[in-house]
């Protein structure tokens, strides 16, 4: 029988958890799963923390990174689970998106993309690969949990299109993201210096993205009034904490739009001229922003595996006994790499 890997035993261990969903005394415990992903960087983990009240520095996330938190509805009742993922690495590795997501775990899905802000060439390739990649996992998933429990899909849509007021003017034309999605836009103490044209473009296209895809957009920093506001609005994913209905959509501002709020008359048209946008070629609404966005910041050329380091020689995961193995293996290595390279000189010589 062959080993299981750690990310195997890890999704047996959270359905098992779905399938139970209880602690044993015959109260439903609520679970609920948040998934992390964005721009490498973008402070993730620092806002997992946060939500969480772990008072500890963040390390970096190497690959896929699995936690989980736990809060009372009220007294004396069973305290509701959250699990937390975190996907590192920006988007170099997009086939570990599937292991968090199932049909046991999705129907109490949510998304949460961050985006960092100072970095705006990077921006929409990041975010344009991390949602199509998810999107395209989890509708895989939708199609085969459809075919065992149609009522749960049908449900699932139904919550999404909740967040739209039926006389919403744009609800036909948007189109959700199939589970619950908040973007955040991170480290907007170094955005809020950029020219303020810069800003109008970034601030005008989120808005676009969230707003097309019924999702939430907020920004954030180091500043502790605005880790608390993302800290609620992730706990209302986490732990059905009541939805915060304010709204700041000011570009001079930290923008915070709960999802169904905004609106594509609000918003504007893409910022750029008539002349221009009749020489723009796109087949839909994402592909005009896109392209105009694209003009003023356009995206740069790099190599997405290049940043990632070797787990096995970081100081984080350091085990004495494994390194001093590790380290007379890759000497033996090089002893035989040495004597193969003799040999096959001396092979040459004798020929």
């Amino acid at each position: 029988m062959p080993h299981e890997t750690l990310w195997e035993i890890a999704k047996a261990e959270v359905e098992k958890k779905g399938i139970n969903g209880s602690e044993g005394d015959g109260v439903e415990i609520g679970e609920k799963s948040v998934f992390f992903i964005g721009s490498k960087n973008a402070g993730k983990t620092t806002i997992i923390l946060r939500c969480l009240d772990r008072d500890e520095p963040p390390k970096p996330t190497l690959a896929l990174e699995y936690t989980y938190g736990r809060r009372a509805k009220g007294h004396n009742t069973p305290k509701d689970i959250a699990h937390f993922w975190e996907l590192g690495g920006g988007t170099s590795l997009l086939d570990l998106i599937s292991i968090p997501i199932t049909s046991d775990t999705l129907r109490m899905f949510s998304l949460v993309l961050v985006l960092d802000l100072s970095k705006p060439n990077d921006l929409w390739p990041t975010m344009e690969n991390l949602l199509q990649a998810t999107k395209s996992h989890v509708d895989k998933v939708i199609m085969k949990l459809g075919k065992t429990n149609s009522k749960a899909v049908s449900e699932m849509r139904q919550k999404i299109w909740n967040n739209m007021q039926k006389d919403h003017p744009d609800r036909e034309i948007i189109d959700p993201f199939p589970v619950p999605l908040v973007i955040i836009g991170s480290k907007y103490d170094i955005f809020q210096d950029f020219e303020s044209e810069k800003r109008k473009v970034i601030c005008k296209t989120l808005r676009f993205v969230a707003h097309y895809y019924g999702a939430s957009l907020m920004f954030t920093s180091k500043s502790e009034a605005l880790l608390l506001k993302i800290r609620g609005v992730i706990n209302q994913l986490a732990f059905g904490i009541d939805k915060s209905k304010s709204i700041c959509v000011d570009q001079n501002k930290p923008l915070f739009i709960t999802a169904g709020l905004d609106s594509f008359s609000q918003i504007g048209s893409p910022p750029v001229s008539e002349n221009d946008i009749g020489k723009l070629h796109a087949h839909s609404p994402v592909e005009l922003w896109k392209k105009v966005y694209e003009k003023l910041f356009p995206p740069k050329s790099i190599n997405t595996l290049k940043d990632i380091k070797d787990p096995a020689r970081d100081p984080q995961y350091a085990e004495s006994e494994v390194d001093e193995m590790r380290i007379q293996k890759d000497q033996e290595l090089e002893q035989y790499k040495r004597h193969s390279s003799k040999s096959w000189k001396q092979i040459e010589l004798d020929s």
